[in-house]
């Protein structure tokens, strides 16, 4: 069971919903606009967050990019825009997911349990690790789900943690974006394939040197650092 809150202006959608999720046995809060659930934020975080992108009050776009600066809360959008293009900002701004309406319940709460399983702490595994790439230190604790550069705790979506694990857990090996979309993200949808290029994207630009993560070209990536015994 996970506390979420669920922010969507429409009375009908918001309360299937919240039905929808009460039957997974979540505990829901739900808002029906920006500013009720910025009051919230300020006294709890929940274990995720799933908005619309369109509010009476603001942009869901705007929102979430500012939020997800600070945080590391797990985030779907879900909307009835559904161009590549929108799909792809979400993505971007650091969500999680992005599911267009009409939905299915079903599908909507396969969704948010891909999501929480790959934000949680993954404990079983204590060991620290290590790689240098061009004079920088990256090191990964599987443990305490922590990545540092250079001293620097890196802020990663849940998704760029999984995807970053998985990667340099498969050091010097190629991996493809099927592999990594049913490993790290735990779905295969058709046209997903960039939705893996824009998780890669913005974890390359948090590593700071793109040369982290390897292109190879029409099949997939490779994690390039020199692992430190």
């Amino acid at each position: 069971m996970a506390n979420i809150y669920l922010v969507e202006d429409e009375d009908a959608i918001r309360e299937a919903v919240k039905g929808f999720l009460q039957l997974a046995e979540h505990q829901v809060s739900d808002f029906s606009t920006l500013a009720d659930v910025k009051q919230a934020l300020e006294t709890c975080l929940p274990d995720l967050i799933l908005m619309d992108v369109m509010l009476p009050d603001g942009n869901g776009f705007l929102f979430a990019k500012e939020f997800l600066a600070n945080q590391t809360v797990p985030l779907i959008f879900m909307s009835g825009r559904e161009s590549e293009s929108d799909r792809i900002t979400g993505f971007e701004i650091g969500a999680d997911d992005y599911i267009v309406k009409p939905f299915s319940p079903k599908e909507l709460v396969l969704r948010i349990a891909a999501v929480l399983k790959r934000s949680a702490d993954p404990a079983h595994n204590p060991a620290e690790r290590h790689w240098t790439l061009n004079g920088n230190t990256l090191s990964i604790n599987e443990a305490v789900h922590r990545a540092v550069l250079n001293g620097e705790v890196l802020k990663l979506t849940a998704a760029e943690w999984k995807i970053l694990l998985y990667l340099s857990s498969n050091g010097g090996s190629v991996v493809t974006r099927e592999q990594i979309l049913d490993r790290c993200l735990e779905y295969s949808f058709e046209g997903y394939d960039r939705t893996v290029d824009t998780h890669i994207k913005n974890l390359r630009s948090k590593l700071l040197l793109p040369d982290w993560i390897e292109t190879v070209r029409s099949y997939g990536y490779r994690f390039a650092g020199e692992k430190n015994t």
